[in-house]
């Protein structure tokens, strides 16, 4: 696949629907911006999996190719949805729009350049019953090599944590307990409460996604999954990292500059942190230190080109 490694395969479900009494309705929503070639290996992982009853597409942007490939297929299944003609307005809307289209009791949000491991599904349907509203359930987000990727399950992101992860301050020294990612820690045996999840694959009730008012739209790419998880959080719900919930996320396979990505992610930093800010001297501090925080973030790729190992 062009360098693209192909998921795990089992012949069998690790869980199937037998598994969910009574079995509420599943769509994967799935958000589509020049996604490149991990876009078909994603959606098939989709439709392979017994317990997805829709799969709702949000062209935000796609490649005539990947266009005509994304209609075609809404045309051949009648699982998929697909919702285009929008533009480009960014993730947050774009998943808000996913979601109202969505016939499903249960949502699950993932990347078009994820693929969903066998399970994966019916752990995180199971995971989310019983839970407080609002609650969402995150899954375990493996790189190709399967080792666990950075941001499925992550501290309290405050302006010192994030500027010091970012920078690498934080890693093996006496500022340890500001590092926000935590995939070194042990692996829990079951579903564990974390401040913070990744974006990538994580499922939420209808009543839990409509309690909390969705995405802030104001976030056009990235920190908008940050920001969820705190509202979560704010209404007494409870963010859980699920181990057993697996999900191969396939990076830097959009045609996308990294740059351009890291200056959202920045931008969407320095809002989350003035939009959690309590008081009048907490929002000062917050302005003050936007400008850094993007420039923080504008200068990860050239720091990882640099020290490749970092």
């Amino acid at each position: 696949m062009n360098g693209i490694a192909a998921p795990l395969v089992a012949a069998e479900p690790a869980l199937t629907s037998g598994a969910l009494r009574p079995r509420r309705s599943v769509s994967v929503v799935m958000v589509v911006y020049m996604t490149g070639e991990a876009l078909k290996q994603s959606l098939a992982c989709v439709l392979a999996d017994p317990l997805v009853d829709e799969l709702v597409v949000v062209d935000n942007g796609s490649t005539p190719v990947e266009a005509a490939h994304l209609r075609d297929l809404a045309g051949r299944d009648d699982r998929v949805t697909l919702v285009e003609g929008q533009g480009n307005v960014g993730f947050a809307r774009g998943a808000n729009l996913g979601a109202r289209a969505a016939r499903g009791d249960l949502i699950v949000f993932l990347n078009p350049d994820a693929f969903l491991q066998p399970g994966c599904i019916a752990a995180l349907a199971r995971e989310i019953e019983g839970r407080p509203v609002p609650s969402l359930v995150g899954g375990r987000v493996l790189n190709a090599d399967r080792t666990e990727q950075r941001g499925a399950r992550r501290g309290e992101i405050t302006p010192m944590s994030a500027l010091l992860s970012m920078s690498g301050l934080a890693r093996g020294s006496s500022l340890g307990r500001y590092e926000v990612h935590w995939e070194g820690e042990a692996l829990p045996d079951e579903a564990l409460e974390v401040p913070t999840i990744s974006g990538a694959c994580f499922c939420m009730r209808r009543e839990d996604f409509d309690r909390v008012g969705g995405f802030d739209e104001d976030y056009f790419l990235h920190v908008e999954d940050v920001d969820l998880c705190w509202r979560v959080r704010r209404e007494g719900g409870q963010v859980l990292f699920h181990p057993k919930a697996e999900v191969i996320h396939i990076g830097g396979t959009s045609q996308t500059s990294p740059l351009k990505v890291e200056f959202h992610k920045g931008v969407g930093l320095a809002r989350y942190f003035r939009k959690r800010a309590g008081n009048a001297r907490q929002r000062v501090a917050a302005w003050a230190l936007s400008p850094l925080v993007i420039a923080a973030a504008v200068a990860r790729p050239l720091l990882r080109r640099a020290n490749p190992r970092g």
